[in-house]
């Protein structure tokens, strides 16, 4: 079993910036695609941003040249900077660690991001 410990969000004032981090247990955290989703009240669950094994990056287009994701394999951790804030952005994070063949894909446990206007 995975384990996936973000760290806390918080309250930001829009124009703002946030950092948050997502740390794995397990061995293969260097195998598998990262990404971090959000989840506003009363909207489902969307994609913010990937990075595979390769580094290569996606990002959601409310997002594009504002946040930057990437990882750290020697530390078992992926990073999402946030800049330039806005309310919209106003969620509750989630870190993934996507499946790798048989294995499934692990979630972590969300973290509040609240960007004030």
């Amino acid at each position: 079993q995975v384990q996936l410990v973000e760290s806390e969000g918080g309250l930001v004032q829009a124009g703002g910036s946030l950092r948050l981090s997502c740390a794995a247990s397990g061995n293969i955290f260097s195998f598998v695609t990262m990404g971090w989703y959000r989840q506003a009240p009363g909207k489902e669950r969307e994609l913010v941003a990937s990075i595979t094994t390769a580094g290569t990056t996606t990002y959601a287009d409310s997002v594009k040249g504002r946040f930057t994701i990437s990882r750290d394999n020697a530390k078992n951790t992926v990073f999402l900077q946030m800049d330039s804030l806005k309310p919209e952005d106003t969620a509750v994070y989630f870190c993934k660690q996507d499946r790798l063949g048989v294995r499934p894909a692990y979630w972590g446990q969300g973290t509040q991001v609240t960007v004030s206007s």
